[in-house]
């Protein structure tokens, strides 16, 4: 019966293996919007009153941000790194939707949520939006074994719900609110490390495992090469 059960199981273990593809095509469809439009906005490519070359440039507005150390990021030669960053997002995420050079093109999109997760985000703590119920905050487990911060946290979330209620008590007396809550609810933006992480986390598989079987440029290509 044992025997059985396991060569079931190696069966259909090997039979998945020909949707091995899908996992990296949807990390590749899911972050290559994010990217694009990234970069896109660090660059000046919108501005139609600008010559070719300095369409291709930087935004000055980011450079701005990022290199002011008062209410920016206050990084070295933002003008560069703030050129990089934009190309290397656009470009990284046309790529990641062609299934193209994925492995090569995984390390500097990682570099980058590196960057804005300690330059940008870091001071924030973890979650992009606060929660307002600690019941249900992802610190909660933490608390229960002790990790530090993860009451601090719980306490946050307190304080979060009391200013939540405060603005919905406030929007309810002064506001339409079928209007104003028909788009979604009120929330505290926490911008925290929670998305660069999420980013940084898949793109890590796709540097291990590749762009996908099938489904991507590089797998075809690969296999040209090895028919050759």
């Amino acid at each position: 019966m044992t025997q059985s059960v396991s060569s079931f199981y190696q069966r259909s273990v090997e039979q998945l293996q020909s949707f091995s593809g899908l996992g990296a095509l949807a990390l590749r469809l899911y972050l290559a919007p994010i990217f694009i439009i990234a970069g896109y906005n660090k660059l000046q490519l919108s501005d139609s009153s600008l010559g070719f070359f300095e369409r291709l440039g930087a935004n000055p507005n980011v450079v701005s941000w990022f290199g002011n150390s008062e209410w920016g990021l206050g990084l070295p030669a933002p003008e560069l790194l703030a050129f990089a960053a934009g190309w290397t997002e656009l470009l990284g995420g046309f790529l990641l939707v062609l299934g193209l050079a994925t492995r090569l093109v995984s390390l500097p999109l990682i570099f980058t949520m590196v960057i804005a997760a300690t330059s940008a985000h870091w001071d924030n703590g973890w979650f992009a939006i606060a929660p307002s119920n600690p019941a249900s905050s992802a610190a909660q487990p933490l608390a229960w074994v002790g990790i530090d911060g993860a009451e601090e946290s719980l306490e946050n979330s307190r304080e979060v719900g009391r200013r939540l209620t405060a603005m919905k008590s406030i929007l309810s007396e002064h506001g339409n609110t079928d209007w104003l809550y028909d788009r979604g609810s009120v929330v505290v933006l926490n911008n925290g490390i929670e998305f660069a992480v999420t980013y940084l986390v898949m793109l890590l598989m796709l540097l291990f495992h590749g762009g996908g079987r099938f489904v991507s440029a590089d797998y075809w290509l690969a296999r040209s090469r090895l028919a050759a």
